[in-house]
């Protein structure tokens, strides 16, 4: 396979140490596509999850390793810990293996557009969502985890590619979806109150481009579920891919004007 060639690629909710990790997948990609800047925008590892149910493959470790290989390439890696790799915040400012911890970023596109980056946990706190909320989502998610490990093992088994179940019930669920379009229109007023073109940032679990009013809202998605990446092209495109047997496209941002496209559910049948 051709290698891809990105400005900058961004990922995030990997959550290495949870079975429901698509990390075959994210190292296939990691492999396959090379970038100047390289932003792990949170929940890279799992640290909350391995505390209650430890769990580690070795394409875990496969994934480490390559991503410290990339910085030694000459990547520069910034990773921006998340929720549930909180416990490295301690270490912000500092530099591992050739790869810088920060609590946040500032990207600036090849377009000019400067893009806040954070994990996006902020956003739902107990200041913006009531606690069982939070715990209700956190249920959700696992549920939905386990449906789609389960289906996803079967389709497997069956020789079929891998297929996303669990964005459909989740949107299907009043809750979950109203909580998800708050997320997004708070994201976007918040780097518009402090003059930014855009946030970027990852969190919930759903990769999408969508313009409000002008501001960009850009998730890069997970490697749980849907296996997305937001990249950057040259002229300052933004794109999310989706990357499984096979690379699609499932939202872009042209270099001046986004297209508000979401993750398509079911996927489509051809790219």
């Amino acid at each position: 396979m051709q290698t891809r060639r990105y400005r900058s690629i961004f990922i995030s909710d990997v959550h290495l140490g949870l079975r429901d990790c698509q990390a075959d997948y994210l190292l296939d990609f990691l492999r396959a596509t090379t970038s100047e800047k390289l932003y792990l925008v949170g929940d890279i590892i799992d640290l909350e999850n391995m505390l209650l149910k430890p769990y580690w493959h070795a394409s875990h470790t496969a994934v480490l390793t390559e991503l410290f290989a990339i910085a030694a390439r000459g990547t520069r890696v910034i990773f921006i810990p998340g929720n549930h790799d909180a416990p490295l915040r301690r270490f912000v400012g500092q530099r591992f293996g050739g790869i810088d911890i920060a609590l946040d970023a500032v990207h600036v596109g090849a377009d000019g557009r400067r893009y806040k980056v954070s994990h996006g946990d902020e956003f739902d706190g107990e200041h913006t969502a009531p606690a069982w909320l939070v715990r209700v989502g956190d249920a959700l998610q696992r549920f939905v985890g386990g449906l789609n490990r389960l289906g996803n093992g079967l389709r497997r088994r069956l020789g079929l590619e891998y297929r996303t179940i669990s964005l459909g019930i989740k949107l299907r669920i009043g809750t979950a979806r109203r909580f998800i379009e708050d997320f997004e229109a708070r994201v976007a007023e918040r780097a518009r109150a402090h003059g930014y073109d855009g946030h970027i940032c990852g969190h919930i679990h759903r990769g999408r481009i969508r313009d409000e009013a002008g501001v960009l809202y850009l998730n890069d998605g997970d490697w749980v579920e849907h296996c997305t990446a937001l990249v950057e092209h040259h002229d300052g495109a933004m794109e999310v891919l989706h990357w499984t047997e096979r690379e699609l496209s499932v939202a872009n941002s042209p270099a001046v004007q986004a297209a508000g496209v979401e993750l398509p559910d079911p996927l489509p049948a051809a790219a």
